[in-house]
């Protein structure tokens, strides 16, 4: 705007927009050049005190950089505070390194311990195939009932997970008659529903079927007086938990006609867990952890 300036004494800087908007020349307040000045000194003294201006000339690869004064990056801090979890967890690893399983078990603290510690080995070796709780994925165990193929115990536990399994089951195309199959796969339905018939019976110790799943169709061939089981891994037909989703009538007629972990058989199941230890993956004391909160998980046997 040329001519005379209409707000005489305000401190603007002469320039106008539709008559009254200006601009002023008016210095900042106070406190925002303070906090200006303050600004500029924190960074001159962070700069002093760490890290900070990247170097072009690296003696050390990684190292182009300006230290500090204070020595301090963020590996070290990251290493000084590992050193420290690990000097906190070190009184409580001795302990499970030296103790069985049973024995942890019995001390709550210890049990408390363990599974928190073994919860990480489980998401990283486990959860993948047996779901991140234990409630299992399609064609994996439920690890949270109290249904075991090989048993619940910590000896058994400790023997599946170290050296894994592998079950087996004969595919039965070629050994039984159509009518058959029909006939054995309700009976194993009507075995999950308790309605059993004697026909049924029959026709599965006939057959053999109680040569694996046990003369009771548990899945048990014997008991132990310690309370161990002797088994092949054979599914239990008594219950309604099944080992091959969706279960049912169809789901049991595939699983007879074509068996289990069959070599050359198209559409046999497969069901493998690798061993652990053999395999170099797992030490003994990570196995012990591992046994511990799967047998926290499903109750144990």
């Amino acid at each position: 705007m040329a001519g005379p300036n209409p707000f005489p004494g305000e401190n603007n800087t002469g320039h106008f927009w539709d008559d009254n908007l200006r601009e002023l020349n008016n210095p900042p307040p106070s406190w925002w050049m303070i906090g200006f000045w303050a600004s500029i000194a924190f960074v001159i003294g962070y700069f002093i005190l760490y890290p900070m201006w990247p170097m072009p000339y690296q003696p050390v690869e990684g190292e182009g950089f300006t230290k500090g004064v204070m020595g301090w990056t963020q590996i070290k801090e990251y290493q000084e505070g590992l050193q420290d979890l690990q000097e906190m967890r070190a009184q409580y690893e001795s302990q499970v390194a030296e103790k069985t399983a049973e024995q942890i078990l019995a001390d709550p603290g210890l049990t408390q311990y363990t599974l928190a510690s073994a919860k990480v080995l489980f998401g990283d070796y486990c959860a993948a195939c047996h779901g991140s709780g234990g409630q299992g994925n399609p064609g994996y165990p439920v690890l949270v009932d109290d249904d075991w193929l090989y048993g619940g115990s910590i000896a058994k536990l400790t023997e599946t997970i170290s050296y894994g399994r592998k079950g087996a089951m004969t595919a039965h195309k070629d050994i039984l008659s159509a009518a058959e199959v029909d006939a054995l796969a309700q009976f194993v339905v009507d075995l999950s529903q308790g309605k059993a018939t004697d026909e049924g019976w029959a026709l599965y110790n006939s057959k053999g079927c109680n040569a694996c799943h046990g003369p009771m169709a548990n899945g048990v061939l014997a008991e132990l007086p310690g309370g161990e089981i002797v088994t092949v891994g054979a599914a239990n037909l008594t219950d309604a938990i099944w080992r091959f989703e969706p279960g049912g009538l169809e789901s049991a007629k595939h699983t007879i006609l074509y068996g289990v972990n069959q070599a050359g058989v198209e559409g046999t199941r497969d069901a493998v867990m690798p061993g652990f230890v053999e395999t170099g993956k797992l030490d003994p004391v990570a196995v012990k952890k591992l046994v511990v909160y799967v047998h926290e998980l499903g109750g144990g046997k």
